[in-house]
């Protein structure tokens, strides 16, 4: 059974780290690129970051300089981590994987959730300020 599973997520206190995982069954991520997304409440789902087959990486302008993506093929996990959460960043967070050719730069350039097929359940991320 092809499946995405968050985890990761929960109450954490405004100004701290926070790390999601993104862990992928019945499938393999190697040839995936992979999205983060997020929907704060009463919102519209948003990108966050996506990394592409080869490790090259997008993120949001909200997202630069505050959170990171990494793979980890071996475990077939992928990570997002945020440092210094602030009250904004209270979402759902959901992973997405899709297809993708090793070395195609699109997901690099381009992180819409329209483009991705397979989805996790999603974790919500509560800040307290």
């Amino acid at each position: 059974q092809v499946q995405l599973v968050e985890s990761g997520g929960g109450l954490v206190q405004a100004g701290d780290a926070l790390k999601l995982s993104c862990a992928a069954s019945g499938f393999t991520l190697a040839n995936h690129a992979v999205g983060w997304f997020r929907e704060p409440p009463g919102k519209a789902r948003e990108p966050v970051s996506c990394i592409t087959a080869d490790g090259r990486t997008f993120y949001t302008e909200y997202a630069k300089g505050r959170f990171t993506v990494a793979r980890d093929d071996a475990k077939n996990v992928v990570f997002l981590q945020a440092d210094g959460v602030r009250s904004e960043d209270t979402a759902v967070y959901s992973c997405a994987a899709e297809y993708s050719q090793y070395g195609s730069s699109y997901f690099a350039v381009m992180c819409r959730s329209r483009d991705f097929t397979t989805w996790g359940q999603g974790t919500q991320v509560t800040v307290s300020s």
